[in-house]
């Protein structure tokens, strides 16, 4: 298959990479090379390398940072999935794109978890334009894949290298406790896209994160745990962290948890996320084999 990757310098997207590289064609742009947020571009682009598939991989994932950002926020999370679905749709490529749990308010009873058809209420500037690349993707083709997920690390930054770095420098850390959701490794997101286009299963929306349900409280404590870090991690509220560490943040959902019912529905292996943290710590040299 011939398969466009955008933002392919990303977290996501070198998994993405890794995992589709063999049998097919993978056509990778970056900024760089393809402007998303330019429409007469990208239908150009498009039309010139007429792929089957369209992974869009990229977005503007700086939560706190978007609340001020202005409109480029919205060109990318918006208007971006827009042009690549227009372009998708005049060359009958099939579009794939990662939204977030972002675009739910995060308010949900902390006992249930979101399906993918339920009410959107997001109340951060990153939420709001990931909901409008969405509802563009859905007025302008019918060959579309969303997968929202959350929580997500792999290679580069990200929580998992954060927390082992502090927990090897410091005796003790003050984690929010009162934010439940699933953390997702990179790995297994881009497996999970990867055997929803190998199984051609049924255009939509799917929730995409890793099994299980944690707070980043008791996320940090197994990371620590797997690690053999000796480190007291106290559990805090939301606001109390912000209050101690004297940040500005963008509201965080305290209910990120998503449904994975639909997706297992269709056979999609979705691991655990005990068991994808513990491959990646074990990729990052952290446990013995």
């Amino acid at each position: 298959m011939k398969i466009l990757i955008t933002g392919a310098n990303g977290m996501l997207a070198k998994s993405v990479r890794e995992r589709l590289k063999e049998g097919n064609e993978l056509i990778c742009t970056d900024v760089e090379n393809l402007d998303i947020t330019k429409e007469d571009v990208v239908l150009k682009y498009v039309n010139e390398t007429k792929p089957e598939y369209i992974i869009n991989c990229a977005a503007y994932t700086a939560v706190d940072r978007a609340e001020e950002a202005g409109e480029i926020v919205e060109k990318i999370n918006a208007i971006g999935p827009r042009n690549l679905a227009k372009a998708a749709k005049e060359n009958n490529s099939i579009l794939v794109h990662i939204s977030t749990d972002y675009v739910f308010g995060g308010e949900l009873d902390i006992n249930e978890d979101y399906k993918e058809e339920d009410s959107k209420s997001p109340v951060t500037a990153y939420g709001i334009t990931k909901l409008h690349g969405e509802e563009y993707i859905k007025e302008n083709t019918d060959k579309y894949y969303i997968f929202r997920t959350a929580w997500l690390y792999g290679e580069g930054n990200n929580f998992v290298r954060t927390m082992l770095k502090l927990g090897e420098e410091k005796d003790e850390l003050n984690v929010v406790a009162d934010q439940h959701g699933s953390p997702t490794y990179a790995e297994d997101l881009a497996n999970i896209i990867a055997q929803a286009i190998e199984k051609k299963i049924p255009y939509g929306i799917y929730h995409a994160t890793n099994q299980g349900y944690i707070t980043w409280y008791d996320f940090t404590k197994a990371i620590f745990e797997y690690a053999g870090i000796i480190c007291n991690v106290n559990p805090v509220t939301t606001e109390q962290y912000i209050k101690m560490m004297k940040v500005t943040q963008a509201k965080r959902p305290k209910n990120s948890k998503l449904s994975k019912e639909k997706l297992l529905a269709q056979g999609i292996a979705v691991p655990e996320w005990e068991d994808a943290l513990k491959r990646y710590l074990i990729k990052e040299g952290k446990i013995k084999q």
